[in-house]
């Protein structure tokens, strides 16, 4: 593959990062106010959603950059490596914490959207729930293909 297209796709896992920076300096804080002033009677609801939120942005982060690494496997032509197997499952892993902690954080969004009209927020949350998944599905689905390419190309090595 060429330089110029791992350089694009390099480029754009820093474009993804950055609006999700973004949201978790300027949002995130909004929106855990919002919470808290939504149900003042629990007083954690604010620090429940902000922890939920911040911990997902960790997975996230992890999975950009196993990406990255991914990219960077391809210029140096070892595409075809266990590196790659490995960072796969580490984005496969990643999707599915995301998944499992916005799953969790479920019934607070749920709390926030019976006072909120119209309730915006469940909808969010499923979609970020069902586009990990998504994400994790096709990260193995790549995984077992890689793994099967590279058990392939060690086996015609060995014959030749």
């Amino acid at each position: 593959m060429k330089q110029g297209t791992t350089l694009f796709l390099k480029i754009a896992v820093i474009l993804i990062g950055i609006p999700v920076l973004a949201l978790c300096i300027f949002l995130v804080p909004k929106i855990g106010n919002f919470a808290g002033e939504l149900y003042p009677d629990i007083a954690c609801m604010k620090s429940l959603v902000l922890i939920d939120m911040y911990a997902a942005a960790i997975p996230f982060y992890c999975a950009l950059y196993q990406a990255f690494k991914l990219l960077s496997y391809i210029d140096k032509n070892q595409a075809f490596s266990e590196l790659s197997v490995r960072g796969l499952k580490n984005i496969k892993y990643c999707a599915i914490t995301i998944s499992a902690l916005y799953l969790l954080g479920m019934p607070l969004y749920y709390l926030m959207a019976e006072r909120v009209d119209p309730p915006s927020i469940m909808p969010i949350g499923l979609i970020i729930i069902f586009a990990s998944m998504v994400i994790a599905v096709f990260a193995t689905v790549l995984q077992k293909m890689l793994k099967e390419a590279i058990d392939i190309k060690s086996e015609n090595d060995l014959t030749v």
